[in-house]
């Protein structure tokens, strides 16, 4: 939200610049909007590439974005005045200018929506740059096939626009090998699988015996610790379950935490709900990950819905002994919601009446106020609320909360015998915090205020 925030300020700012610079374009004022239009495409074109180039390469990606934004707002600043002026000097260019400016506002409106919806989650960042600046190039086509004998510079610009034409659409065909090259400088390992989905981009890395799992360059496990991670994810809350007839899993479509509920055999039904059909596809197909979660979500007592966590629990309408949310972190509003008391309160209503839940939720150490922020938002809601914590080398110091209506009585079910962590005795180690991660004073996560986000995002 930040980002989006300074990026239109800059933008508004950088179109100010570009009109307050066209007082000084005095003659020649076609040619010059024409090569607006070119220049527009190219920079525009190449943003993405260059965009994610910076990122991968060098750590100046904010000052590339800076002169980038600044080149096409600047540009784009420069066209309005030219229109208007050569509206107002050139009667006969009036018609001509009026449909192209037209259609660009209007090719605006449709890429405003399209993005978002369509252009990003199914054609991806960098594709859509080069499909959007050859759209823009069109524009330059299209005045220079029209207003070609009023132009001083036609041929000049007509090869420009050529060349330009050439560039944006090799971008196009090899967006994929380009993106691949510069994504391998951000991981240490080889890169095994690559996905783009409507929902993060999925990329799975190996060195040797270590399988790693991102999602939007974010770490979610790697298979030499992750047993860390999971087993007191899963076991301290199922050993404080009565009963595990039912059980949901929100998130965790790598299918490890399941794996870990699938040593009790007196699991009944384990439900997992993941928005992204392609992870639980990669989790069931790829030898090594489905090796590492011991194929769990081919087990029979497993069903899988691909779904927004939010709106399964709102429709609904079992009641469950236990719930394990291994969601992502709150990095964005839209994963912010899953930890507000709108969200607990509905989890709270599927949950048996002494039904565990429990949440991953992220470090007490490197992200103390989200993690305490997210203690005191199930606070809200259930009756009793633990902070438990676990240290996995490939995250440091993690943290989880388990909350219930009942009285929590851990260990009150033997763990299984073949676990690598977790041990008798072990809930009582985890659930001491030291105190240079004990209880901060911060506000409780609302949907009207997300706080949660903002102090996840300041965290890291």
């Amino acid at each position: 939200m930040l980002h989006f925030s300074i990026t239109i300020g800059l933008f508004l700012f950088f179109m100010g610049v570009g009109s307050f610079l066209s007082r000084f374009f005095h003659y020649d004022l076609l040619d010059r909007y024409v090569l607006i239009e070119i220049l527009i495409g190219l920079i525009g074109g190449l943003s993405g590439v260059l965009l994610y180039a910076a990122y991968a390469t060098t750590e100046h990606y904010y000052l590339v974005a800076l002169l980038l934004i600044a080149g096409i707002s600047v540009l784009a600043g420069l066209e309005i005045p030219l229109v208007t002026r050569l509206l107002q000097d050139a009667r006969g260019l009036r018609r001509s200018l009026s449909d192209v400016l037209a259609f660009d506002y209007l090719g605006a409106l449709f890429a405003a929506l399209l993005f978002p919806l369509v252009l990003v989650p199914y054609v991806g960042l960098q594709r859509t740059a080069f499909a959007v600046g050859l759209v823009n190039l069109g524009v330059a086509g299209v005045l220079l096939a029209r207003l070609s004998p009023r132009l001083g510079q036609a041929a000049p610009l007509r090869l420009l626009a050529v060349g330009v034409g050439v560039i944006l659409a090799l971008g196009l065909v090899y967006t994929s090998s380009l993106t691949r090259w510069f994504e391998q400088y951000l991981y240490q390992d080889e890169i095994v699988h690559v996905a783009q989905t409507p929902y993060q981009r999925i990329v799975l890395t190996q060195r040797k015996n270590d399988l790693r799992l991102f999602l939007n360059g974010s770490l979610q496990f790697s298979s030499i610790d992750e047993y860390r991670y999971h087993e007191p994810l899963v076991h301290l809350a199922a050993g404080a379950a009565r009963r595990l007839d039912e059980v949901l899993v929100l998130g965790g479509g790598d299918g490890l935490a399941v794996r870990e509920l699938l040593r009790y055999p007196e699991v009944g039904r384990i439900t997992v709900v993941d928005i992204d059909p392609a992870v639980t596809e990669l989790a069931s197909t790829h030898a090594m990950l489905r090796s590492l979660n011991a194929g769990a979500l081919q087990d029979p007592r497993v069903s899988i819905v691909h779904q927004d966590a939010f709106e399964y629990l709102e429709g609904a309408s079992t009641r469950y002994n236990l719930v394990v949310a291994d969601l992502p972190d709150p990095s964005t509003l839209d994963l912010g919601k899953l930890y507000t008391v709108t969200f607990y309160r509905l989890l709270q209503a599927r949950l048996a009446a002494d039904g565990v839940f429990v949440t991953q939720a992220s470090s007490p150490f490197f992200a103390r106020k989200a993690y305490w922020c997210i203690g005191a938002t199930l606070g809200e809601v259930f009756d009793e609320v633990v902070p438990v914590q676990s240290y996995v080398p490939a995250f440091g110091l993690w943290g989880f909360h388990i909350a219930s209506q009942a009285s929590l009585a851990f260990e009150a079910r033997p763990l299984p015998s073949d676990l690598r962590f977790a041990e008798a005795g072990y809930a009582g180690r985890a659930r001491h915090l030291p105190p240079d991660v004990g209880p901060l004073d911060v506000d409780v996560n609302r949907l009207e205020n997300q706080v949660l986000v903002q102090y996840y995002s300041t965290a890291n």
